[in-house]
């Protein structure tokens, strides 16, 4: 039996008590903050937020909509691949502060899926047959805490054709990342200490 380099953790996704996981570490949607590959925010931004944790976390239109959408993304995806995934929080052994809310992995850790539910990400996916940059740090920092090889992006919408993308392990990049993202953690740990913020 292989021993997987993560800890399952206990929460629901959404959950004030997962937020509060969240805050105390760094998650898949933070990697590409940390790389500069977010045209979205920027890593003081990123900085800002874990050093001033918030109550409750902020959802957009679209990201409430990906949310109410998930489930029956899932659905799809393990009617056309024939594996069975459910969504689960994991934290690296390696590195307690790595973490990643997954949308889904199969019972025995081999398959990893990240659902994407938006018109925008569905159109240049399904476009170019490629993941789009300022996704491919999230992936990757999947990878990086799950140990795994490959990673599905699965792109849905109701009514339209499914698309995937099959996203290899890029060793290299998770080890830029997991060293940009160890510095990143340690400026928050400096910051909350000179704030006097012990979480």
């Amino acid at each position: 039996m292989t021993i997987k380099p993560y800890s399952i953790i206990e929460f629901d996704q959404g959950s004030q008590a997962w937020l509060e996981w969240r805050n105390q570490g760094i998650g898949a949607s933070d990697a590409p903050v940390v790389m500069g590959e977010n045209p979205w925010k920027k890593i003081g931004k990123l900085l800002q937020e874990k050093c001033n944790p918030p109550v409750d976390g902020f959802k957009s239109q679209a990201m409430i909509r990906g949310i109410r959408l998930e489930p029956e993304a899932r659905v799809a995806y393990n009617k056309q691949t024939g594996y069975e995934v459910n969504p689960l929080c994991i934290q690296s052994n390696d590195h307690k502060w790595m973490r990643a809310s997954l949308d889904g992995i199969s019972t025995d850790g081999s398959k990893v899926v990240e659902i994407k539910c938006g018109e925008s990400v569905y159109k240049k996916t399904a476009t170019s047959q490629k993941v789009p940059r300022y996704y491919y740090g999230q992936l990757q920092h999947i990878l990086a805490v799950t140990g795994l090889s490959a990673i599905d992006f699965w792109c849905y919408l109701p009514g339209k054709p499914n698309v995937m993308v099959q996203v290899p392990r890029d060793k290299n990049y998770i080890e830029e990342l997991t060293s940009k993202e160890s510095e990143f953690w340690e400026l928050v740990q400096q910051n909350r200490k000179s704030k006097g913020y012990s979480g």
